[in-house]
């Protein structure tokens, strides 16, 4: 295992308050979002094991064209990093954060010959109600995505579709009920990523006193070594 860092526990966070986009936009800038302070060096990547969380269970989401997707398709086959996300969330240590983390891996990934084609990102939106396939389909637009790198961004139809993902991956939320007690939005969630090897087993989660892109790569590469050595064993 990896030895843990000295930052302080696990910070929470209130992210993206319910509401339209336009009135989120309206919130007060508290200036723009700094990885926290490293208290360790990290070792380097190879020379710790990480442990095996849990495995991944499949749904059925819908990517930025409206088609249908198997979460099973996107987190097997490749390393993949996912977190979520709301399109319309403005705190700077929420999602803008979050992909401002996601863009330097991404890319410490693609200036990394020995992780081509290797490696995916997954942001799938907490808020299926707003975040329809065309708004993703239009927010992915700002992160200038590389054909060459694959960075999917999900949604589902509705909330109670994809509360049972929320439950498997431990991902934090509110959620507001109609007026028939039925989920119909979530409200607040807890800045996570989730590190997946290529066969769909969770090997580490990331709070936000921890995002450190550096340490991130050098899990991402741990992995990468890690299947190498399988693939040459068998």
């Amino acid at each position: 295992m990896r030895p843990p860092g000295t930052a302080a526990g696990t910070l929470w966070l209130l992210l993206c308050l319910a509401g339209i986009a336009g009135v989120a936009g309206a919130a007060v800038d508290p200036g723009k979002a700094t990885a926290p302070r490293m208290e360790f060096v990290p070792p380097p990547p190879g020379s710790y094991a990480l442990q095996r969380i849990q495995r991944v269970t499949d749904a059925v989401l819908l990517d930025s064209s409206g088609g249908t997707v198997r979460l099973a398709a996107l987190t097997r086959g490749k390393i993949t990093l996912l977190t979520f996300f709301y399109t319309y969330c403005v705190d700077p240590l929420g999602c803008p954060f979050a992909h401002v983390t996601l863009a330097d891996l991404r890319d410490r990934v693609r200036g990394d010959r020995g992780l081509a084609g290797r490696v995916r990102f997954v942001s799938v939106s907490l808020d299926p109600t707003h975040d329809t396939p065309a708004a993703i389909a239009s927010y992915r637009q700002a992160f200038n995505i590389d054909p060459a790198f694959e960075w999917r961004f999900l949604t589902a139809r509705r909330v109670p579709e994809l509360l049972p993902v929320l439950d498997d991956f431990g991902q934090d939320v509110s959620v507001e009920l109609d007026e028939k007690g039925h989920a119909s939005r979530t409200l607040h969630h807890m800045l996570k990523m989730f590190l997946i090897d290529a066969r769909g087993e969770v090997r580490e989660i990331y709070s936000l006193a921890f995002l450190q892109p550096q340490v991130m790569f050098n899990d991402i590469k741990t992995l990468a070594l890690e299947a190498g050595r399988t693939a040459a064993a068998t």
